[in-house]
């Protein structure tokens, strides 16, 4: 295994080593977690297709282009009005 620096806000690490020593682990170690478990935006639209796909054969529901960016505007706006943006 080979280490990597990288540089980021004093702040970020801190932050990022308290997670990591409330969970019982090294930031090393939590770090290492975060990226085994975080998606890819390739691996994200790949699920996000299937999940379609699996809608649309459970119930027939398959959205236009327009009806999702419709329900991404929605979610958006709500997603906004609860964290007061």
């Amino acid at each position: 295994m080979s280490d990597a620096n990288v540089r980021i806000p004093e702040e970020a690490k801190a932050r990022l080593a308290a997670i990591a020593a409330a969970e019982g682990l090294s930031l090393r170690a939590y770090l290492a977690r975060l990226a085994e478990t975080l998606l890819t935006p390739g691996e994200r639209a790949e699920r996000a297709e299937k999940a379609l796909a699996a809608l649309k054969e459970w119930n027939g529901y398959a959205p236009t282009t327009a009806e999702e960016q419709d329900l991404d505007s929605e979610l958006d706006r709500r997603l906004a009005q609860v964290t007061g943006q």
